[in-house]
């Protein structure tokens, strides 16, 4: 359970870039979910997620000298989905549809490439907190990447919308 959990059910063995190949599922995922109608369960998912991480990263790291095993991918997940949420909670709350490759494309395309970015960039306090190596860090620096990444598809939705959309029409 540890390491299906760690892995996100061995997704992690993939290669090359398991952060990514974890984080486009995760992305999917959340777009299902959306597209059903269940925006709730991305931040649900999101918390639930960063709680077995939590649980699970310092089990799977325990006896072993790697810090950060490229196959531990469970933080890209709950990071994915904390991105994901400030699309998820406004959406259900004004019954937008998210569409899965349609409609408000950038409503998902915005967060998943910012958590990316954030995640391999590690600026300020991401980067600190991945510096730290150990569980806690693993775990820590993609929550506070999502965190970036939401706050930033927030910012560049208000930008569209307020700025460039009245100059479009």
């Amino acid at each position: 359970m540890i390491n299906l959990t760690a892995t996100f059910f061995g997704l992690g063995h993939l290669r090359p870039a398991s952060g990514t190949w974890a984080s486009l599922a995760a992305a999917l995922l959340a777009l299902l979910a959306m597209n059903q109608g269940f925006y709730w369960l991305v931040p649900v998912g999101a918390v639930l997620a960063t709680l077995l991480g939590f649980w699970a990263v310092p089990l799977y790291l325990r006896g072993t000298s790697d810090t950060d095993p490229s196959e531990v991918v469970i933080d890209e997940v709950a990071g994915q989905w904390i991105a994901l949420s400030f699309t998820a909670i406004p959406a259900m709350n004004h019954s937008l549809d998210i569409g899965l490759w349609w409609g408000a494309w950038p409503a998902w395309v915005a967060p998943f490439l910012l958590f990316r970015l954030f995640d391999i960039w590690k600026p300020w306090i991401i980067g600190q907190a991945d510096r730290r190596h150990d569980a806690i860090g693993v775990m820590l620096d993609d929550i506070l990447a999502g965190l970036f990444a939401g706050i930033g598809s927030v910012v560049l939705a208000g930008l569209y919308h307020a700025v460039l959309q009245p100059w479009l029409m």
